[in-house]
């Protein structure tokens, strides 16, 4: 990872934070994606920390609002022509179904459609490193989910727990989509399940959900834990060239056979993208 450039969002905190930390140790100059300014500066410090000299940076933005995910997509082509590793991670869980400015559902907005925009946003960026890898945070939660085309953003019968599988399936469907979209570019596209991780992640969704997911993660792994597959889809050579593949513990997983339906990928991407007016 010597003088490669990698961009994180969901950086901040847990397995995404652990993983910009071992990438720097590794030699990679980070870009972070972050909203919560003094989580960023403190990650910088700490990257700094592990690798003085080197310029790491942060940009600043809601992955929530469309036009937020593009603005923060222009900025960082702009400020890196170069990017090596991109890796999406930034995620949510809420108990209650709240519209985003665009009238997106906020999980599907956060999990699914920043991805979706800032990546493509990022493509000539991507493309210039000559070998680049996209590594998306997706989870085995979505065992059990299912898409309804026509209620994407779940108005009939919400729960934040069912919503959060399906945006996690969505980041399956949406990575097969894009490696067999990608396949002459240069750019290898996979996604991971990190397992069940003890950090931040649902201490804001709200709600009945907040104190179980704190109990539940007296159980879970720890961050360190969580992020090796992040590291390993960024860095290792035994993936190079591997593409459209669902990873967990550092070793190809398989997920259900509703996340490899090709037709409903395809369908998947069609619709994000008209919402996004990106990658029609």
């Amino acid at each position: 990872m010597q003088g490669k450039t990698v961009v994180i969002t969901g950086s901040t905190s847990g397995i995404g934070e652990v993983a910009a930390q071992r990438l720097a140790a590794a030699g990679a100059r980070i870009v972070l994606v972050a909203r919560d300014k003094a989580r960023a500066e403190a990650t910088l410090a700490k990257l700094r920390g592990t690798a003085p000299g080197v310029a790491h940076s942060v940009h600043y933005g809601d992955l929530s609002r469309i036009s937020e995910m593009k603005r923060l997509a222009a900025g960082i082509a702009l400020a890196e022509p170069k990017i090596d590793v991109l890796v999406n991670n930034a995620g949510a869980l809420f108990n209650t179904r709240k519209l985003t400015e665009d009238g997106l559902e906020y999980t599907f907005a956060t999990n699914h459609v920043a991805y979706h925009v800032l990546t493509l946003g990022l493509l000539e960026s991507l493309r210039a490193a000559g070998a680049a890898r996209v590594v998306s945070t997706a989870s085995d939660a979505h065992k059990g989910a299912s898409l309804d085309f026509d209620d994407l953003q779940s108005a009939k019968g919400f729960s934040g727990f069912k919503v959060y599988g399906k945006s996690k399936l969505c980041n399956i469907l949406w990575t097969r989509e894009l490696a067999r979209r990608w396949a002459d570019t240069g750019v290898t596209v996979n996604c991971l399940h990190p397992g069940f991780v003890a950090t931040r992640f649902g201490s804001e969704s709200g709600g009945f959900l907040q104190p179980l997911v704190g109990i539940a993660k007296n159980f879970a792994i720890s961050p360190e834990k969580g992020a090796e597959t992040i590291v390993y889809l960024a860095s290792s050579p035994d993936v190079e060239g591997v593409s459209g593949g669902y990873f967990y513990k550092c070793r190809p997983a398989m997920p259900t056979r509703t996340a490899q339906d090709d037709l409903s990928a395809k369908r998947l991407w069609d619709e994000t993208a008209k919402l996004t007016g990106v990658g029609g």
